[in-house]
């Protein structure tokens, strides 16, 4: 199974750009795993929110194939405990996925369009992230489920 991070534009802060390396290093160990980055949309201040939800949903849907199963990051999503969110992951590898894409919207979230073809929605917490620090954030997460499953020592209980 190959894992996907979908987000919308570049990540500019160098911190957050060096841990996002430093996990995606690891991982690959594991799986196959891709960030694919989406560039901002341009001239937002002519754009009400509803219309950037609508155009960054359509470039987030163009990146999508029907064969892949799309999971959004969203605030209303399901949450997890690191352990739970690995057997979550595991359960998803079993299952025969191909390609399991997680979606970290814009600043307004996600259009109804994305909602629709989404096969679901997680929240890494009930508290707010910066988009820039969430990448890490799951990145991290995603490394650690990894450990987990193959039962290493990263994950402390």
């Amino acid at each position: 199974m190959k894992i996907t991070l979908l987000v919308i534009g570049k990540t500019d802060k160098d911190f957050v750009k060096k841990g996002i390396e430093e996990y995606q290093k690891r991982l690959v160990h594991y799986l196959p795993f891709e960030l694919k980055i989406i560039p901002d949309l341009k001239n937002t201040k002519n754009l009400s929110e509803n219309q950037q939800k609508q155009k960054e949903g359509e470039l987030i849907l163009d990146k999508i194939k029907s064969s892949d199963t799309l999971i959004l990051l969203d605030e209303n999503g399901k949450e997890f405990s690191s352990v739970g969110f690995s057997k979550y992951v595991e359960q998803k590898m079993i299952g025969g996925i191909k390609n399991l894409v997680f979606v970290i919207g814009g600043p307004y979230g996600f259009s109804d369009e994305v909602y629709k073809k989404a096969q679901g929605k997680i929240s890494l917490s009930k508290m707010t992230y910066s988009h820039q620090m969430i990448r890490m954030i799951f990145i991290e997460q995603l490394y650690r489920a990894m450990t987990i499953i193959k039962g290493e020592p990263y994950h402390h209980v």
